[in-house]
């Protein structure tokens, strides 16, 4: 029996999943590769600011509005001394950096960094090592950045030219501590115990920090829920959020299966959303621990080419993805999963900004954006107010996930500023779908954009030289609002952003 290629959304503006928290929109940097050094960074490049800061990639990060940037790291911060970042560049330490099999210069650190993140008008979301490094550590890089002075490490960065502190609300306890590949990995009690005795002498320390504290690798970790359960009873009081890791690929290739990984995606958050609330339920609490979704995207391309790198160089083309049309719709679709799951996530991190598995490429000659940037950016510029409650009905198609609905969406309703958006992405390869929205609530809002990411090839990308290969066309024309009906065409195999304002 052939499907119908319609899809209806059932939306009502009184029933909302949450307010979005603009952190989810948030990105990610790593002493990895690129990232740092001819990423954020490269004094010598003629792109270069008085800090050395990339001006062009600046640019690129205020277009996105990422709200705050993980840092920095990831496997890295493992083995990391944060000491060795901050003072007098030419005193800094060179370090053999054994997570990713580098040398680390610290040429650039903590105090670069903050100013960095003035400049494009982020938060940091600091990662402190508790993996080769206790809670006295911990203490004591909050010292550093919170206090405002009259102690060692607050008069230390007044020292090193840093007069008002830096406030860092964020911070994360350490990094996939369950891994096997983690310097420093631990059992789930070990770990919950160290995470929860540092988050507890941090919050002495600053009261105001929120902390992150880590979650399974990813769904198919051997231990994975009996981790989350265990470090969570060990740490419950002194934690804020438990993160969640994930990264999809299609080494099969076989896009279908490719494009319902959002389908996994949902499963995981609501498991670990059900894991917290279980030990919220045994330890008889009122508070409600949320979820940093810290690491998401897709990673695949470049791992056969990373494989040949030579140890001990300093920031290699490493982890470079190039990314294509269904890369895109992916990231799309779990981008709308997030939103969908605005109650309790919170933050999240597309891993990473810039050079690195990065919507963001620099070269000698600019930057330029692969595909993600577009879903990515589009998100972040036009998914802020209420996630509405958003039932769509439209045919599925089987997957190695499961069920897999041919269109994923969601509605965001921002009453302040009078606009309502909807994300939409059909995945069928070969055929249109036609929605339609009841907008009877909002039957005084226009249409103003029908912006559409497609391409006639899923395995396009852009380069380089031909950086405009895929990127939105308008096809608002299409689309209309009447009498509080909308209807439009999502062409196959496209990322749709859907905008009406009254």
């Amino acid at each position: 029996m052939k499907k119908e290629n319609k899809v209806t959304l059932c939306i009502d503006k009184s029933f909302t999943v949450g307010k979005v928290d603009k952190r989810i929109y948030g990105s990610f940097i790593e002493h990895l590769g690129r990232a740092v050094y001819e990423g954020i960074y490269q004094p010598d490049s003629k792109f270069a600011d008085e800090n050395g800061f990339r001006k062009d990639v600046i640019e690129l990060v205020k277009e996105i509005d990422v709200p705050v940037v993980r840092y920095p790291g990831g496997n890295f911060v493992s083995a990391f001394r944060w000491e060795d970042s901050v003072g007098p560049v030419d005193e800094r330490p060179a370090r053999l950096e054994p997570a990713w099999g580098v040398i680390e210069s610290n040429r650039f650190g903590l105090d670069e960094f903050m100013n960095w993140c003035k400049k494009v008008g982020t938060e940091p979301m600091y990662a402190i090592n508790l993996g080769t490094r206790g809670i006295e550590d911990a203490k004591n890089v909050v010292e550093y950045c919170n206090i405002e002075k009259g102690t060692y490490y607050s008069d230390l960065r007044i020292k090193h030219g840093v007069k008002d502190p830096y406030k860092i609300k964020l911070w994360c306890l350490g990094n996939e501590m369950d891994g096997p590949w983690q310097i420093g990995h631990m059992t789930p009690e070990e770990y919950g115990l160290k995470a929860g005795r540092a988050g507890h002498l941090m919050k002495m320390i600053d009261p105001e920090i929120e902390c992150v504290v880590c979650g399974s690798s990813g769904i198919g970790m051997p231990k994975f829920g009996e981790w989350e359960r265990v470090v969570l009873e060990n740490s419950y009081d002194n934690v804020d959020y438990i993160s969640l890791h994930t990264y999809y690929d299609n080494e099969e290739d076989n896009t279908p299966n490719f494009l319902a990984s959002s389908v996994s995606m949902d499963k995981f958050i609501e498991s670990v959303v059900s894991i917290c609330d279980c030990v919220k339920a045994t330890k008889r609490s009122d508070k409600t621990i949320n979820l940093s979704f810290d690491e998401w995207n897709v990673w695949y391309h470049s791992k056969k080419k990373d494989a040949e790198l030579d140890k001990w160089m300093e920031h290699p083309h490493q982890l470079e993805e190039d990314y294509n049309l269904e890369d895109a719709l992916l990231v799309g679709s779990m981008m709308i999963t997030l939103l969908r799951h605005a109650d309790r996530v919170k933050i999240a991190c597309l891993a990473q900004l810039v050079n690195v598995l990065s919507p963001i490429t620099t070269t000698d000659n600019g930057v330029f954006k692969h595909t993600i940037f577009y879903p990515f950016m589009q998100s972040s510029r036009y998914g802020r107010g209420e996630v509405l409650n958003t039932i769509v009905k439209v045919p599925t198609y089987e997957s190695k996930h499961g069920d897999a609905p041919y269109v994923d969406s969601v509605v965001v309703s921002d009453e302040e500023n009078g606009a309502l958006t909807i994300f939409a992405v059909n995945k069928d390869l070969e055929d249109d779908f036609e929605l339609t929205c009841d907008l009877r609530q909002f039957a005084d809002y226009k249409v103003v954009e029908h912006s559409v990411l497609t391409h006639k090839d899923v395995k396009a990308g852009n380069t380089e030289n031909n950086p405009d290969e895929v990127k939105p066309s308008d096809n608002t024309n299409a689309a209309s609002n009447d009498n509080g009906v909308l209807k439009t065409t999502l062409p196959a195999r496209s990322w749709n952003v859907i905008r009406l304002k009254v």
